[in-house]
């Protein structure tokens, strides 16, 4: 199975996947308007930094979701 289809899969039927995946995006969403503007105040770099590493976070707790139903196929 293709990890597109896991995705797909997980987001179907688990609802901590699709809170995860939703938050991830929403995550991305915003550092791509900051990162827009061009040049960021210190601030905002440090908003951009403390987003990225919460997208990863989020992404890691994916990416395991994955591997278990990976493994389980």
């Amino acid at each position: 199975m293709k990890e597109t289809e896991i995705i797909e899969r997980l987001l179907e039927g688990d609802e901590d996947f699709k809170r995860l995946y939703s938050e991830h995006r929403k995550l991305d969403d915003t550092v791509k308007e900051l990162e827009k503007k061009g040049t960021l105040s210190i601030d905002e770099e440090l908003e951009v930094k403390r987003l990225k590493k919460m997208k990863l976070a989020l992404k890691d707790k994916m990416e395991e979701k994955i591997r278990r139903v990976r493994k389980s196929l």
